[in-house]
């Protein structure tokens, strides 16, 4: 069963030259081997050996995959060979000055077939089983399933980003590294939606080949091969480090001329997760009355003021050091588990109507059975509801939170609105769906954010729960779209999980307030969170009576 949830650091022995890695991640280098000349570009597996295609030598060279030994070459029939690909009987490579694509015996390198790539500038090259793969840079960046027999075009999908280059075949998912982005993608070929993404190992991603079990990347920049891991130990990776002091407060102004008798504020207690880990305890001030958990499982601290006359302004805050990493997850749809091996306390937490969700209303059952249709794997139930949402939603912050129902109709919301179609959808199909509330960085480290952030969550079996974010991955481009599902920025730090209309927070997240008045009032309440960076050898944690506060465990 594939049920860890853990990160890995990549652990790296040096050892002769060749790279091993202990306890690989997904896109962990295993083993490195340099390129047999000095412009690797296209790569290709015939079985037995690694065939790597190099622009400066114009040659086809054959590579032991272990020792990396050159066990045959040929001269290239190409004047600029980008892409290389192997039909089980002969080797195929494409021209990037003439645009031309040939088919060459690996015995001797006769050409046995050309004709013109049905795309200008083209680069990688793969093949299917039965067709061929072709990406090119134009027009529009894509990738197109092309006949070996004479390069018509028989599908084209975009590619996910702006320079794809070298491509290759697993089985089932296509393979494309980008320059520019200098990521490696993983990609479904009948939609062209992205399911998994990492960095490239070097500076200049080129050629792609897949050895059956690994996949491997030829650096143009480094001259080197690279064998990366695919869906070994661990589902997530964490990088990029930010080390912050968030201050989440409220401010609870009454203008009069009447008097707030009492104020009931409630503020979330963030958690360590997956993305990030609380440095100390939260400070609290003033001290809350009593600390409280929802139904959902949430800590929230409830702060208890008053009377406050007319003129009175009221604050209540917490403080926490924290840090928050970037942070993937590697989802590969074939190792998530049914919809049936979901434990019985998720469903029946995750899976209930309320009256935001509304499942049950025409409007929803009709985009359910329209986006998933008859499909039975949880990861592709989320992915082709995530798709509706983006083909029939546009974001727009207009204020009020709508039910799903009348959101889906009218078409557009706030990231709020997104979540709740999101979820009732999922639910309604059987998926059990939470959401995520957060404050967030806004452009520089400190910053002040008065916005704050709701994406979703889904219980995939054997992963978890994994985010989607449907209002952030709106966007045209499938590298976007992916970038929003199973990824959260380290610009985040999450301080509730909930299924919604908690007893505490109702509807909301981050904080929620309630107040009983006497007389004529007009009141006001502010939410924001201050993002403060801790500089390098500055403590981490730093007393609370420097914060005006008092340190209460929750």
């Amino acid at each position: 069963m594939f049920t860890k949830l853990r990160y890995f650091p990549p652990t790296i022995l040096l050892i002769v030259g060749v790279t091993l890695v202990s306890q690989a991640l997904t896109g962990d280098v295993i083993r490195t081997l340099p390129a047999p000349a000095f412009g690797s570009t296209g790569m290709a597996w015939d079985g037995k050996n690694l065939w790597v295609a190099d622009i400066k030598t114009d040659s086809l060279y054959a590579l032991d995959p272990v020792t990396g030994r050159v066990t045959a070459s040929l001269p290239s029939p190409a004047f600029k060979t980008m892409g290389l690909a192997w039909d089980g009987q002969q080797l195929w490579c494409v021209c990037g000055e003439e645009g031309k694509i040939y088919r060459l015996r690996p015995q001797d390198g006769v050409a046995t077939r050309v004709f013109d790539a049905p795309a200008t500038n083209p680069t990688g090259m793969a093949w299917d089983g039965r067709h061929l793969w072709l990406a090119a840079r134009s027009p529009n960046a894509q990738i197109h399933q092309i006949s070996p027999l004479d390069g018509t075009t028989i599908h084209s999908l975009p590619a996910p980003s702006r320079n794809p280059q070298g491509l290759t075949f697993e089985g089932r998912y296509l393979w494309l590294s980008d320059r520019l982005s200098n990521r490696l993608y993983m990609i479904s070929p009948d939609q062209g939606d992205v399911i998994v993404m990492f960095d490239a190992p070097g500076p200049y991603a080129d050629g792609l080949a897949w050895d059956g079990k690994n996949l491997w990347n030829a650096d143009f920049q480094t001259d080197s091969l690279y064998c990366l891991a695919v869906g070994d130990e661990g589902n997530f990776r964490c990088k990029d480090v930010k080390t912050e002091r968030i201050e989440l407060t409220t401010v609870v102004r009454n203008f009069g001329p009447g008097s707030v008798e009492t104020i009931d504020a409630y503020l979330a207690i963030p958690q360590n997760l997956a993305n990030q880990k609380l440095l100390d305890s939260p400070v609290f001030s003033p001290p809350p009355v009593d600390f409280l958990t929802d139904q959902w499982g949430q800590k929230v601290a409830h702060f208890h003021l008053g009377p406050c006359a007319a003129g009175t302004v009221s604050r209540v805050g917490l403080t926490v050091q924290a840090q928050v990493w970037d942070t993937r997850w590697y989802i590969f749809p074939e190792k998530v588990g049914k919809l049936e091996t979901i434990p019985r306390e998720v469903k029946e937490l995750y899976l209930a109507d309320d009256e935001k969700f509304d499942q049950k209303n025409p409007i929803i059952q009709k985009a359910v059975k329209e986006a998933v249709g008859d499909e039975k794997n949880p990861y592709w139930i989320m992915r082709k509801i995530f798709r509706y949402i983006l083909a029939h939603m546009e974001y727009e912050l207009s204020g009020g939170w709508n039910t799903a129902p009348a959101v889906l109709e009218r078409g557009n919301g706030s990231c709020s609105e997104y979540t709740f179609v999101f979820l009732s959808m999922c639910r309604a199909a059987g998926l059990p769906a939470r959401y995520a509330g957060s404050v967030v960085i806004r452009g520089d480290d400190a910053c002040i954010d008065d916005v704050f952030h709701r994406w979703a969550e889904v219980y995939l079996p054997n992963y978890g729960w994994i985010p989607v974010d449907p209002s952030g991955g709106d966007s045209p481009s499938p590298e976007a779209q992916a970038d929003f599902i199973g990824h959260v920025a380290n610009r985040y730090l999450i301080t509730t999980l909930g299924g919604g209309n908690s007893q505490y927070l109702t509807w909301n997240y981050n904080a929620d307030q309630s107040w009983t008045t006497k007389g004529q009032c007009k009141v006001t309440v502010e939410n924001l969170a201050e993002w403060n960076p801790v500089k390098p050898g500055e403590a981490a944690v730093i007393p609370a009576e420097k914060l005006g506060g008092k340190v209460c465990e929750p």
